[in-house]
């Protein structure tokens, strides 16, 4: 059996830029061993399609073992990526890539203090979900038990159930755990170490900072189609950089230290049962927290422009959306 590892996320653990090193990579891997189906990066439309029922497993299962016995090398590792994984409480369809894979699951753990910051400027800057896109940090915050999967020792344990405590591969998100990087951990995970003559891991998918992401908030994205809206988050993204040449770096700590404290607090008992259990130690996370006067971003704007947003700006970037689409409606009648 050819071994099937299923990276499940999570989100905001540099994976963007593990799909984008397995997809440039996607022939060198392959004299390497490890196949990356389809070279896809990132395999969201497999995955919705094998969750939903319109895919079987046996189906795919069978495609990926032909695309792979018609390479010129022999494969012995098959490499599925998909972080919205994770967002699925049973993932008991995958267990059926058993019948024909050794799967192992991938998992990366960030500690969920920073996990909460960077998912909170993440649901900001895609607007994919509009009912957390436009909440305050304190509204998000108290949303938190919706992300369930950042409960690691909960999840873990489900995941352990399906596939086999030895075949769940965890590494943490954390500076000092990942000296050459989380791409380099992911590959380290999957036994990918000779990497020399690999292109190097892209650095990918960085957060905005949080003026502008405060400024993205007030944006009616989320009405706009993914396209289109690809278009405002780069322009937005170059106002952020300009702002940083100009202002310098803003902090990205959101929480005061007390309500980080309070937030690790929830996680601290299911952490160190994943740390005993994956690690043998009491700690999970070796990172230091912030110091108690480092700086907090500010996530405001200048207190008139809010009127200015939600009067002019929002209308404007509605008008801007629906002429694009009727630019691109004459331009098809044309052709």
């Amino acid at each position: 059996m050819r071994t099937l590892y299923i990276h499940i996320g999570a989100h905001r653990t540099a994976t963007t830029s593990v799909q984008k090193f397995l997809q440039t990579n996607f022939v060198k891997l392959q004299r390497l061993g490890y196949f990356h189906p389809y070279n896809a990066g990132r395999h969201v439309a497999l995955m919705n399609r094998l969750f939903s029922g319109e895919a079987q497993v046996a189906e795919v299962a069978a495609d990926i073992t032909a695309r792979a016995d018609g390479k010129a090398h022999e494969l012995h590792s098959v490499v599925l990526s998909d972080e919205d994984i994770c967002m699925r409480r049973d993932l008991s369809v995958l267990a059926r890539f058993r019948e024909y894979f050794e799967v192992k699951i991938v998992f990366a753990l960030r500690r969920q203090d920073l996990w909460l910051e960077s998912w909170y400027l993440q649901n900001v800057k895609w607007q994919w979900n509009p009912t957390l896109a436009h909440l305050t940090f304190p509204e998000f915050l108290a949303r938190r038990e919706e992300f369930f999967w950042i409960h690691y020792d909960a999840y873990l344990r489900h995941v352990e159930e399906l596939f086999g405590r030895d075949n769940v591969l965890v590494y943490a998100f954390d500076k000092a755990q990942m000296p050459d990087g989380p791409v380099a951990a992911f590959c380290d995970r999957i036994g990918l170490t000779e990497r020399a003559t690999l292109a190097p891991a892209p650095h990918t998918n960085t957060s905005m900072s949080p003026a502008m992401s405060e400024f993205m908030r007030v944006l009616p994205l989320d009405e706009i189609q993914p396209q289109q809206r690809k278009f405002f988050e780069r322009a937005c993204a170059q106002v952020d950089k300009t702002r940083a040449k100009q202002h310098g770096r803003q902090s990205s700590l959101l929480m005061d230290p007390d309500t980080r404290l309070r937030i690790l607090d929830l996680y601290a008992a299911g952490n160190m049962a994943v740390a005993a259990r994956y690690f043998e130690r009491k700690t999970l996370f070796l990172d230091p927290l912030p110091a108690r006067d480092a700086p907090l971003a500010e996530m405001r704007l200048p207190s008139e422009g809010y009127a200015v947003m939600q009067d002019y700006v929002a209308d404007f970037v509605r008008a801007m959306a629906l002429i694009r689409t009727e630019e691109a409606a004459a331009m098809g009648d044309r052709n």
